[in-house]
């Protein structure tokens, strides 16, 4: 209600989804630009759409403080280890969604034991659990505390977070899925016996390959990444058997 530009004519929207979940929307665009804005200062907005409104409210005790819902909704979503929330500034709205339940149980026990998590660590692996994209300056700090792997838009949980919070199985297989790795073994396999060809490359990603994956799907994944690795320059083929480029 504070927040909404009524010169826009939209409408306030709550709903209340059978999965636990609560949307929120209302029209005008976000004034503090970002979420990290909102986070990242101890200070509350200097300036509101609504001041009139705002105030009122307060003053009947129709809102607990101003300025400081969005972090503590962070705060108590974290403390209680559910998912923290998940804003859409598009479009002329600011949307919000939340999720009032813990979606992996074992996950949230043990990411309690981790030490020395800030609200910022908490909420940049909050998006890479969730698959979503991170800053740099995110990846940066995470990575400085040893908290994720990987290459850009590729992130992973860090195999040390991943045993504190018992998902060694899950970290093997999300570093499986990582193409890299895989082209670095079919890369040393080449370096080693200069030559090899389909058949050798199946057999050795084999037992190394996502168990999710069928025997068309292993075989298909690995002709993929010989095609990928031959566009990129790495390997080249002739009749049939591959090749380092530089060979």
């Amino acid at each position: 209600i504070g927040h909404q530009d009524y010169r826009l004519g939209g409408r306030i929207i709550v709903v209340e989804k059978e999965d636990s979940t609560l949307l929120f929307q209302n029209s005008g665009a976000f004034i503090p630009k970002t979420i990290e804005n909102v986070l990242l200062q101890d200070a509350p907005e200097a300036s509101y759409r609504n001041p009139f409104l705002v105030n009122a409210m307060v003053n009947l005790n129709m809102m607990d403080t101003i300025g400081s819902g969005i972090k503590k909704m962070y705060q108590i979503q974290s403390k209680r280890f559910f998912p923290l929330p998940d804003y859409d500034l598009t479009r002329e709205r600011v949307g919000v969604k939340f999720t009032g339940k813990v979606l992996d149980q074992e996950y949230a026990k043990q990411l309690a034991t981790v030490d020395n998590l800030t609200l910022h660590d908490i909420i940049a692996l909050d998006k890479v659990q969730k698959g979503q994209s991170i800053t740099e300056e995110e990846a940066d700090a995470l990575r400085k505390k040893s908290l994720i792997e990987g290459r850009k838009n590729s992130y992973i949980i860090a195999a040390d977070v991943a045993k504190h919070t018992e998902q060694q199985a899950e970290y093997m297989q999300m570093r499986g899925l990582d193409d890299m790795h895989y082209q670095s073994l079919i890369i040393e396999y080449l370096k080693t016996f200069e030559r090899g060809r389909l058949a050798d490359f199946d057999k050795m990603l084999a037992n190394k390959l996502p168990q999710v994956l069928d025997d068309k799907q292993r075989k298909n994944k690995v002709r993929n990444l010989l095609q990928k690795m031959r566009r990129d320059g790495s390997v080249t083929s002739e009749n049939q058997t591959w090749y380092l480029k530089d060979s």
